[in-house]
Formats: structure tokens, sequence, C-alpha cells
């Protein structure tokens, strides 16, 4: 999933989106083309998209097989189905037909929900009898809200860089932390959506950062909220750094690359810190647990 995020995000920052012409799921009409550069970095996203398919369904089966009786379970396999759908059915109708910027940002938003509940399906999987445990400890309401409103808000930002790279605004403000030598340039024009970026990106780092203050004094009780939070905390102070990357290298491709890969396991993080804010809903009586796969060498133990 993250291999397919980051390819997604070469396609569009080489201009490769019409690498296979208007034609959807073949490229340009052949199952293996005549490879142009443009061709071959479409072809490669739809490929590993395909295979990507393939490892959600094994995942979705699984996880149904041997977890269903958990309440996650029986929200995030949809979710990622759904959302694997969604993903493929977005890329094909910007290929078959030209999208607006609103649409193109909405594929990359899809795609980190998509990302967001495979990675808390695994996560939830390797942790049920440990890690996820955790989750029966009590924590202040207030807490669990700042979490949702900050990767609700977190998700805004998302939306807007990436409205701003398919408007090809990036580069509006062409200084940093300035915007074209000012503090506040206003929020008109091509530089008035870089500086909003900007300035939300700020906000989400305080946030953040709020976070992760308040889960240090939980972290007695709940490491998992804490180690979460400074993860996240991290990976924002390095997202607002590879912004800057940008600027400075004037939209080289791999500072592009770094800021949508940062964005997404920012985004996977926030993702577990939603998951883990939430109480354990125990699996009901009526139902039998179904025996998961032993590992090798449990027996043994």
């Amino acid at each position: 999933m993250f291999v397919v995020l980051v390819m997604g995000a070469t396609v569009t920052s080489t201009g490769s989106a019409e690498g296979c012409g208007k034609s959807w799921p073949l490229c340009h009409g052949q199952f293996i083309p005549e490879f142009a550069v443009a061709t071959l970095i479409e072809w490669s996203h739809r490929a590993v998209t395909g295979v990507e398919g393939f490892l959600i369904a094994g995942l979705a089966v699984g996880a149904w097989a041997f977890w269903r009786q958990h309440r996650e379970i029986k929200v995030l396999v949809p979710l990622m189905l759904a959302t694997l759908f969604l993903q493929a059915g977005l890329g094909a109708w910007a290929v078959m037909q030209p999208q607006t910027p609103v649409i193109l940002a909405t594929h990359f938003g899809v795609s980190l929900v998509a990302l967001a509940s495979v990675a808390l399906a695994t996560l939830f999987i390797f942790g049920a009898e440990g890690a996820e445990t955790l989750r029966d400890r009590p924590i202040p309401t207030t807490f669990r809200r700042l979490v949702w409103l900050t990767i609700g808000y977190v998700y805004v930002v998302v939306y807007l860089g990436a409205y701003m790279r398919h408007t090809k605004t990036s580069l509006a403000c062409f200084d940093w932390p300035l915007c074209n030598g000012y503090v506040f340039p206003g929020f008109l024009g091509p530089a008035g959506i870089a500086f909003a970026h900007r300035l939300a990106a700020l906000v989400a780092v305080g946030l953040v950062l709020g976070l992760f203050l308040w889960a240090r004094r939980l972290w007695a009780g709940r490491p998992d909220l804490y180690w979460g939070s400074l993860v996240a905390l991290a990976l924002i102070v390095l997202q607002s750094l590879s912004g800057a990357v940008i600027v400075f290298t004037r939209l080289n491709l791999f500072s592009g690359l770094g800021h949508a890969a940062i964005m997404a396991l920012l985004f996977v993080s926030l993702s577990y810190l939603c998951l883990h804010v939430l109480p354990r809903a125990h699996p009901s009586p009526t139902l039998q647990r179904v025996k998961p796969p032993s590992r090798v060498g449990t027996a043994a133990r």
C-alpha cells in the first residue's frame, strides 16, 4: 500500500498520468505496451496496484476468517475493500476523462484512508493479545476528542496540499518560511493557496505537539499513546522540513516523493492514535471464538 501511494505521487510529480493514453485497465490498448518513460511510470503504477488488490483481498479473507468477532475487524475490512475499489475507480476516471484538481486531490485522500485501514488491521491482528489490551485503561474524554480533531484537521491540510500540487501552485511562494518576501501575502491568487497551506500546516504542528505533551502525562498508564504521539510529532516536523526542501530544490522529484511518503506515515500514526483512544470492544460471548493460526514455535514454548 505504501509503495502504491508513493508510485501514485511519482505519476503526479512526473506528469505521467496520460502515459497510457485514455486506455484502462490496459495501457494503449495492450497488456504490455511499448515503453516511453511516461508510459513505463504509469504502467508500473498500475501493475503494483494490481498486486495490491490481491494482497488486500488475502488480508481481508484471513482477517475475517480468524478475527471477525472483533468490532475493529468488522469495520476495517469493509473500509479497506471499499477504499481500494474507490481508489481504483477514481484512478480509472482520471485516465478516461479529464478531472478537476478537486477530484484529483480526492484520489490522494482516499489512498491515505486505504493505507491507514490496512495498517490498522495489521497492527490489530499482531497486537490483539498484547498492545491492544492497553485500550482497556481509561483516558480523559477530552484527549480522545483532541486526537480525532487532530486527524480530521490534518486530513484537511493534506487535501489542501494535494489540491495545491494539482493546481501547480506549489512554488507560488518561492521562498521559505516567508512567502515571496512577505510574512502575510494574503490569501488571493496562487500565492494565497500556497500560503494557506503553510499556515494550516503550522496549526497542525501545534495540534500534534499538544497531543504529545498531553500523552506524556499519561505515559505511566498508556505508553502506547505516548509512543504513538511521539512518532506523529517527529513525522510532522519532518513533513514541515520536507516542505521547505521542496521550495529550496524547486520541486525536485525526490523531495516531492519524500513529502508524500512522510505524509502517508504521519496519517497512519495518527490513525493508530485514533484506534487506541477507543475502548476495546470485547467479542460477544454468544459468538464462538475462531482460533487464529498458531505461530511457528508457539507449541514448543
